[in-house]
């Protein structure tokens, strides 16, 4: 777990949240009440799914639920738990009777030190999500954006209209650009970035692997270029997709839970 995280209370305002999000490209928020008790958590996707301009509207109202993990519990029944709730982060409380936040806890941090056995897949191939959201270059930033927070997507790839993959655009992408206004909506209700495209601000190369990487070449990738999702490639096509909950849950798979 990584201690001293950034967190939220619980009176606090979405302004805040907001601003703490883009500033630490996050995507849990413990939040606490004034003894630092642990009330729940809040999702990047929430916070940035909120259009809404307006100072007094406070996090309350926007908490999920998160699962009780303490320093004490065992490292596969974490990560089960947090597959189980569908999030990316928890926060780790000091104990079952005590919920002061100690520390937060991501998929990757439990990626780091699980590893599929010989019952696991053998390969990305089987894992994969085939059914990919793309993008293209001449899309527009601000729909792009949006999508990926419906999606709830940290990034999507990008192919041309032959299907031929050129890169990938990311939420920091664009934030870092500063082409997401976060909060500051136009007459549509869109995040503003207007006509601009995704060629602008997105990454190239795509980091992907072949449909026959194994699950811990996958695991490592992931890992070393600090990415949520890697895509699968044959050919120069764009063929699946996996990230780090398929990962973890082939990893845990193999050991039968």
């Amino acid at each position: 777990m990584s201690k001293d995280p950034v967190f939220v209370r619980g009176d606090g305002y979405m302004t805040h949240a907001r601003q703490l999000v883009r500033d630490n490209f996050i995507r849990g928020l413990p939040v606490v009440d004034e003894g630092n008790k642990v009330l729940g958590l809040l999702t990047d996707q929430d916070v940035l799914n909120i259009h809404s301009s307006k100072s007094n509207v406070t996090v309350k109202g926007y908490i999920r639920e998160s699962p009780l993990v303490t320093p004490d519990t065992d490292i596969l029944k974490a990560a089960r738990l947090l597959l189980d709730a569908k999030q990316h982060h928890v926060p780790v409380v000091a104990s079952a009777s005590d919920r002061t936040l100690v520390g937060i806890l991501s998929d990757a941090d439990l990626l780091r030190h699980i590893q599929p056995t010989k019952m696991s897949p053998g390969t990305v191939e089987k894992i994969m999500t085939t059914n990919v959201k793309t993008a293209y270059p001449d899309d527009s930033i601000s729909r792009i954006w949006e999508n990926m927070l419906d999606w709830d997507y940290t990034g999507i790839p990008v192919v041309s209209h032959k299907k031929e993959v050129l890169g990938i655009v990311t939420r920091i992408d664009i934030i870092k650009a500063g082409y997401a206004r976060i909060g500051t909506t136009n007459t549509q209700g869109r995040s503003s970035g207007g006509s601009l495209k995704v060629e602008k601000v997105m990454s190239t190369p795509l980091y992907s692997l072949p449909p026959t990487a194994s699950v811990s070449e996958a695991i490592g990738e992931l890992l070393h270029n600090n990415i949520g999702r890697i895509s699968v490639t044959n050919g120069g096509k764009l063929v699946g997709i996996v990230d780090r909950h398929d990962l973890l849950s082939a990893c845990l798979a193999g050991m039968g839970l």
